[in-house]
């Protein structure tokens, strides 16, 4: 049996309960080959090259869709709706997609075979009342019922009543406060905007000036069908005991309502106007904010509401900016269908995939190759950001994720795209030298205070923003993780630095993550595959070996996993129910992953690398592609997941390409 999630929330059986054995010893190998021999792996590594090689942009980066739920093309028409830009033809587009993610009883969920989901549910439903669909209508009645069943609007989060709000469809004095002032708290003080994660600083802010100005457009209908209770759509709720973290900020939200209704004028016209002008510096050349979506929406609406006109350069290049995260497709009867993605990550993709060719065996100084080093090399950020309010010492060097964003490099890309430029042989060897060496300095410098390495700050571990009831739409803060210190480390040694005191501060935090059951927590990817596919090659890279007590669990985990079929795969509920930890359907990333462990952990010849391989040659499609319909990125755990479109290309191809080659770097490291 076939270890599947059916969006019902029943658990996959276990592996071994599904009959294979999970007691070969530590190391033990079959020394046999796949089952169609290495002559199908070589056919299928060399598919998936021609197929991935397709995909390269002429101006030498790639990039494929970033699909994450359905309330990002809700918000877009609500946004359009609120600025009174909406069209038709739009219009249409958004909710023939949202209207494909409907699952049969009416609900949304946030990713493929999810569990329904409240709030996404709430926004699509709107959606598509605003593209006309009748509320009695079998598919709307459906969706209102659920909703009414599961609490009503009042059990929705944050973010959808303030949409609400926005149309006088919620009231705004019941949402929590959160007032502009707080541009002004020292950088030292807890709750400043510089406690914040980066992508909730950048949303944050402009959202204060919204929630100061509690605008109100006509609503276009109503939504009385969407309250348990109509006459009282909010009922009062208990406020938690005082002597808990939860009852007290429960209290600062009351004392900030009625500070409100008593604001100190001039001090709140100036927290405004800095609000505005932090919102203003901070947009990208293309016009975007921080390369994702929601903070140019907010900042949109911010400004608008400041007196910014639709025809204001930083409003028309805001817009525009917006219309790029669409990505448009036909249906099956050749409708327009538009999906909104919620950030683009052509870095990330670029060196993932010149990691994926380079490892899979096309020659180092391939043109492809050569291009992409060219684009990512022009692609460095010189120039501070954000992450120097901790460290304004720091030179810059890192890479951003997205196309713009110059004001938040992060150390995930910054490493990878290091790992990536190391695979080629470029014409100026002298520029990429210097690039890299711009990169593990400014890497190296933005290690936190616990020898770890967090994703676009340093030391962004307060305890306090997750506990704001503003703050209930997913991760607030930035800590150190393990994914993403694997990559820093693996970096770090590939260039050199194997031995340097602050290599061996992260392998030694890496050491002390790892969990009883032998993997890692997987903090940008699902879940605890990603962690330990991220960790265990970084481990070997920087030298530790392979019999390590670390190694071996890691490996028996991993083994443990694996479903009958000879794939990996994991849920994103193994981020709420350690049931679900390892389960899930086989996926081509989360297998490639397992197997990327593996192959470090010197187990090429082990059964379960063995059928892992020919799990990916026998679901490859004859064009080299992977279908993976299932969602293996993480923007927030459980709450923000994402399918990578590119991840089922290039992480396979990987994977098949160590296999055949061995691992890279490998000669490197035994001269180290």
């Amino acid at each position: 049996m076939t270890a599947t999630t059916d969006g019902t929330g029943a658990l996959p059986p276990r592996v071994a309960e599904a009959g294979q054995s999970t007691t070969a010893p530590p190391g033990a190998a079959t020394d046999a080959e796949p089952p169609k021999g290495r002559e199908a792996v070589e056919r299928a590594t060399a598919r998936a090259v021609e197929h991935l090689l397709t995909r390269q942009d002429p101006r030498g980066w790639w990039k494929g869709d970033l699909e994450t739920n359905v309330t990002m093309d809700a918000e877009d028409l609500l946004l359009r709706q609120f600025l009174g830009v909406r069209d038709e033809k739009t219009t249409a587009a958004a909710a023939r997609f949202i209207r494909s993610r409907q699952l049969p009883d009416g609900t949304w969920a946030t990713f493929h075979n999810g569990p329904p989901e409240l709030s996404a549910t709430v926004e699509a439903y709107v959606a598509l009342r605003l593209a006309g669909d009748a509320p009695d209508a079998p598919h709307m009645t459906a969706a209102s019922a659920w909703v009414r069943e599961q609490g009503g609007i009042a059990a929705t989060r944050v973010f959808t009543r303030i949409w609400l709000a926005l149309f006088g469809w919620w009231r705004w004095e019941d949402l929590p406060e959160l007032p502009p002032e707080i541009m002004y708290l020292p950088k030292r003080f807890p709750l400043n905007i510089y406690d914040f994660g980066q992508w909730a600083r950048q949303t944050i802010v402009p959202l204060t000036i919204v929630s100061a100005l509690r605008p109100v457009r006509p609503a276009p209908f109503g939504l009385d069908e969407l309250h348990t209770d109509p006459r009282r759509p909010n009922p009062p709720r208990p406020l938690a005991p005082a002597t808990t973290w939860d009852g007290l900020f429960q209290r600062m939200d009351k004392a900030l309502h009625l500070y409100r209704r008593f604001p100190v004028g001039p001090l709140r016209r100036a927290a405004l106007n800095s609000a505005a002008r932090w919102i203003i510096e901070r947009q990208e050349n293309d016009g975007c904010w921080g390369g994702i979506q929601p903070p140019a929406v907010y900042s949109v609406i911010a400004l608008n509401l400041l007196g910014y006109d639709l025809h204001h350069p930083v409003l028309r290049a805001g817009l525009e900016s917006l219309d790029r995260f669409a990505v448009w497709h036909e249906d099956a009867d050749g409708a327009p269908v538009r999906m909104i993605e919620a950030c683009q990550s052509p870095v990330w993709d670029t060196c993932l995939a010149t990691i994926a060719l380079a490892d899979a065996g096309v020659p180092a100084d391939h043109p492809a190759l050569v291009r992409a080093a060219d684009w990512m090399l022009d692609e460095q950020i010189l120039r501070s950001g954000d992450w120097a309010v901790r460290r304004p010492e720091l030179p810059p060097g890192g890479w951003a994720f997205e196309f713009d964003n110059d004001n938040y490099p992060d150390i995930d890309d910054t490493a990878e795209v290091a790992l990536a430029l190391k695979r080629v042989a470029h014409p100026d060897p002298a520029r990429v030298e210097t690039a890299l060496a711009r990169a593990a300095r400014w890497t190296v410098g933005m290690q936190s205070r616990n020898g770890a390495w967090g994703a676009f700050d340093a030391d962004n571990t307060s305890p306090f923003p997750n506990r704001l009831p503003f703050c209930d739409f997913g991760e607030v803060v930035d800590p150190p993780s393990a994914d993403v210190t694997a990559h820093v480390v693996e970096m770090l040694a590939v260039l050199g630095k194997r031995h340097d005191p602050r290599t061996r501060r992260g392998i030694e935090w890496l050491l002390g993550e790892q969990e009883e059951s032998g993997a890692w927590f997987g903090r940008w990817g699902v879940n605890y595959v990603y962690g330990t596919g991220s960790v265990l090659p970084a481990l070997v890279a920087a030298g530790i070996p392979a019999s390590h007590p670390a190694v071996r669990r890691a490996v028996a985990w991993l083994r443990e996993v694996q479903n009958p079929d000879g794939g990996w795969g994991e849920d994103l509920r193994s981020y709420r129910d350690p049931e679900w930890i390892g389960r899930g359907a086989s996926t081509p990333s989360q297998t490639a992953w397992a197997l990327l462990a593996l192959l470090a952990a010197g187990e090429r010849d082990s059964e379960a690398v063995v059928r892992g391989v020919a799990h990916l040659t026998d679901t490859q499609a004859e064009d080299g592609s992977w279908d993976e319909p299932y969602f293996t990125g993480t923007g927030f755990p459980w709450d923000f997941s994402i399918n990578y479109h590119l991840y089922r290309q290039v992480f396979p191809l990987t994977a098949l390409g160590r296999y055949l080659h061995g691992e890279p770097f490998a000669a490197e490291r035994l001269e180290g």
